[in-house]
């Protein structure tokens, strides 16, 4: 695990682009966290600075939104699904198969049908009222062969307990 601190909705969104160089086409980022813990503002960071230009805002009720940069970037909010049977109807799997970035806010309810290869950051309430902590654990082969490249990118907001460590 890889343990990061932010200060604030900017900070969150520059640890997000601080990953951007590390995504590849085909890549799957899980955000867990609860309500206003800053899932969006970190696919904010990340889609600008995958050269996104239109504004990106939470698909909660449009359950999935595309968007063009330098990568394809769809990003899903799968908050509002009863059921695991309706990543079908929503074509999770196709969307994960046609090579895009793939974010997927609350997506720890959607574990058991993703591919083992994910990045998971989990994003927590701090001390104060703009502090996050964010905790990211590689999980597959793919994601586990950036954990070194993971950790130097955020090093600039590793937690002094974990100094951006891998736990």
């Amino acid at each position: 695990m890889i343990e990061a601190r932010s200060s604030s909705v900017d900070d969150t969104r520059a640890v997000a682009a601080a990953l951007a160089p590390l995504v590849r086409p085909g890549d799957v980022v899980l955000l867990a966290g609860e309500l206003g813990a800053g899932k969006t503002a970190f696919v904010q960071g990340l889609g600008a600075a995958l050269g996104v230009t239109e504004r990106i805002t939470s698909p909660t009720f449009t359950i999935a939104q595309e968007y063009v940069g330098h990568l394809h970037l769809h990003h899903l909010d799968v908050y509002r699904l009863d059921h695991l049977e309706e990543t079908l109807d929503i074509g999770l799997p196709e969307i994960i198969d046609e090579g895009a970035v793939v974010v997927i806010e609350w997506g720890d309810v959607v574990v058991p049908v993703l591919p083992r290869n994910f990045l998971e950051v989990r994003l927590t309430f701090g001390a104060g009222d703009d502090d996050r902590h964010l905790a990211l654990s590689p999980i597959g082969t793919r994601w586990m062969a950036r954990s070194r490249a993971l950790a130097d990118a955020l090093a600039p907001w590793a937690t002094s307990a974990g100094g951006g460590s891998r736990c």
